[in-house]
């Protein structure tokens, strides 16, 4: 086995630690990328244990694959079907936000929404004109609720609808599919079927089906600080403040109290307060591994620099850690437990991410102090081991 190299020249996106803050060098113009189809390297090739791999896969079961420097070095189920990703969508709406702005099409993520829908200041005496897109993508717009915009946490999927739907049709001009297409499946190469139809035309529309390795694409994208081969496709500094902006850990939760939307308001697919976790945690629609106002992390054994995009609380997966120049994805996972994660290092999603941190670093669990039992999932199955 090879020894890895943290800063590997060509491979990796080295960091600096300054203040309490992970922050991105621009990605090498010569750092590698996948073409029509993903290059391949062993485990062993780039530096990770081929046996907490095969651990991670029977642990975290659907399907899924491992992406390190660049190469594809582990891959289980089939890599070729599209399904719905549910939330981990969110990322990728605030990733179009982001692009409407470095296109000149809004100032920034705190113009207000109501710029591009009028309606919202004709409801609730006005209040929801100071809406932002920031609130948006934050949770924090109070859409629907009764508190004023930036006053609360809410994951609020009608919000989430909102969002989608003015920034598509009214910033835009077009479908959220086209803007797929058009913004990542064809510069990134995807390799299969996505769409922002997930369910079919009608139902529900911006929930996004993708498969496994093309959403790694996408991660690497954000992996590689915007850049693509030889063309920045989102600046930097726009790919930053996405993973670097969480909402504060001490903002107040919603009082669930309902109020006016506008007429024939749909959902993405949930209600207006789903989770109370978010406040220290959730930035521009993705989750860093930050702490929360009792100063527990999000994932106590994953690496402080990672950032996730999350669906239905951990069956749909797509982890980017920078440290390790390491992306995972997965979708139909029986874990579901991202809720209770915060300070708890016995979730199953968390102790997910302990075998990612060992395949990486070669230390065994039974040779921690205070090593934990991990629990078998029941009805897991075991796929097909990866082949080079």
């Amino acid at each position: 086995m090879r020894p890895f190299v943290f800063f590997n020249r060509g491979a990796g996106v080295p960091l600096l630690l300054i203040g309490t803050c992970w922050t991105l060098f621009a990605a090498e113009p010569n750092a590698l990328y996948p073409g029509e189809t993903w290059p391949t390297r062993t485990p062993e090739q780039v530096g990770l244990s081929l046996a907490k791999l095969d651990e991670l896969r029977d642990w975290v079961g659907g399907r899924g694959c491992v992406v390190r420097h660049g190469y594809m070095v582990y891959a289980w189920g089939d890599q070729a079907r599209s399904g719905d990703v549910a939330s981990a969508m969110k990322p990728v709406v605030s990733t179009l936000l982001f692009l409407a702005i470095q296109e000149g099409k809004l100032k920034s993520a705190d113009d207000p929404v109501s710029d591009f829908e009028p309606r919202l200041k004709e409801i609730n005496h006005g209040k929801d004109a100071a809406i932002t897109w920031r609130h948006l993508a934050s949770q924090t717009s109070g859409y629907g609720l009764t508190e004023l915009p930036g006053q609360a946490y809410s994951y609020n999927d009608y919000a989430l609808a909102l969002y989608y739907d003015t920034l598509t049709q009214k910033v835009f001009r077009t479908n959220g599919t086209a803007l797929l297409e058009r913004y990542l499946a064809e510069p990134l190469q995807f390799e299969d079927d996505c769409t922002f139809e997930a369910f079919g035309p009608g139902n529900r529309p911006g929930r996004l089906a993708v498969s496994v390795r093309d959403f790694a694409r996408f991660g690497l994208l954000y992996l590689r600080n915007g850049r693509w081969r030889h063309q920045q496709l989102i600046r930097p500094e726009l790919i930053q403040t996405a993973i670097s902006s969480p909402i504060p850990a001490d903002l107040p939760l919603t009082r669930g109290q309902d109020a006016e939307m506008l007429p024939g308001q749909r959902s993405l697919g949930g209600k207006k307060n789903i989770t109370p976790i978010g406040p220290g945690f959730y930035s521009f629609n993705w989750w860093l591994n930050r702490t929360n106002r009792l100063g527990q992390r999000l994932y106590v054994d994953a690496p402080p620099d990672t950032f996730i995009a999350g669906g239905h609380g951990g069956k749909r997966m797509l982890w980017v850690i920078p440290s390790l120049d390491l992306l995972v994805s997965w979708n139909d996972s029986p874990i579901d437990d991202h809720d209770r994660s915060p300070g708890n290092a016995d979730t199953r999603i968390n102790q997910a991410a302990l075998l990612i941190r060992e395949a990486a670093s070669g230390s065994p669990t039974e040779s921690r102090p205070g090593s934990r039992t991990r629990l078998a999932i029941p009805g897991v199955r075991q796929p097909d081991r990866y082949e080079q």
